[in-house]
């Protein structure tokens, strides 16, 4: 059976490792090439150095996108996990209607950012409009306008990854610290939280590189609006390569800085969380 395995290994493998060169691969590694280069199209790149880095960090709209959102990220990132973790909680509780609230709370993430951000455009234009207001009127309510979205859409996805997380920790720990006198505070930070790591890393990482990946929505709900105040990162480097002519380097420069940040913070908040994860 082994040997037979062994033998079928590259049938299966080589289509898939030919899909991810040719579909990731090869295009990391020219827009690598390309973010040093001023080019309209691949055909007439110039090389030109790291004049295009130069610009980029000159350019005050991506430091400000950086800022915003950064900001976002880490608002998004507490308010996302704490209700997961809260809602995950309480449905893992002996309450009638447990798993149709679950495939409620769910189901937001099922819809896609586009037409989740011109739901929600509606939805708070409308509230707002009570009040003479519109959501592209201030930054403010912009940002949060996005944060409300994003926790609708994510709160759920989150949730089904805390529940998995809490039915995995033996009913006998909470048992005995019972029987020990440690109340319920005590119990959640003592013996759920720290058994509930695992999970806690998978969705903080998913929440950090969602927060700076977010183009969808902002697109949909705000478009930058007001003057491009709640405009995000990614929303920036697609403005920058396709609305500006003879800026498609800069673009690509940004697309570049943009990977590595999001590696980056991803995998510092992976060891950091990590190490706060129980050894079984």
């Amino acid at each position: 059976m082994e040997k037979a395995l062994k033998r079928s290994f590259p049938v299966f493998v080589l289509p898939t490792l030919l899909a991810f060169i040719i579909g990731f691969i090869v295009p990391f590694i020219l827009g690598l090439w390309l973010s040093f280069n001023e080019f309209i199209t691949v055909q007439d790149a110039t090389f030109v150095g790291f004049k295009n880095y130069v610009r980029t960090f000159s350019d005050d709209r991506f430091l400000y996108s950086l800022g915003f959102t950064a900001l976002f990220t880490v608002a998004s990132l507490i308010l996302i996990n704490v209700v997961a973790f809260a809602l995950a909680v309480l449905l893992t509780k002996k309450l009638k209607g447990t798993n149709i609230f679950r495939t409620i709370f769910f189901m937001p993430n099922l819809i896609g950012g586009i037409v989740l951000g011109y739901i929600w455009q509606l939805i708070i234009n409308g509230v707002l409009m009570r009040f003479n207001l519109v959501l592209t009127l201030n930054a403010v309510y912009g940002f949060w306008g996005l944060i409300i979205l994003v926790c609708w859409q994510q709160i759920g996805y989150m949730m089904i990854i805390y529940i998995a997380g809490l039915q995995t920790i033996p009913g006998d720990l909470n048992e005995a610290a019972a029987i020990d006198g440690a109340n319920g505070r005590q119990k959640l930070f003592r013996i759920t939280i720290p058994m509930m790591m695992p999970s806690i890393t998978i969705c903080t990482f998913l929440t950090v590189t969602n927060g700076f990946k977010l183009f969808d929505q902002n697109l949909a709900l705000t478009n930058g609006e007001p003057a491009r105040n709640t405009e995000m990162l990614a929303l920036n480097i697609y403005r920058t390569f396709y609305g500006r002519v003879g800026f498609e380097g800069v673009g690509q420069a940004k697309a570049v800085l943009f990977f590595i940040l999001v590696v980056f913070l991803g995998l510092m908040q992976l060891r950091v969380t990590r190490s706060k994860e129980v050894q079984h």
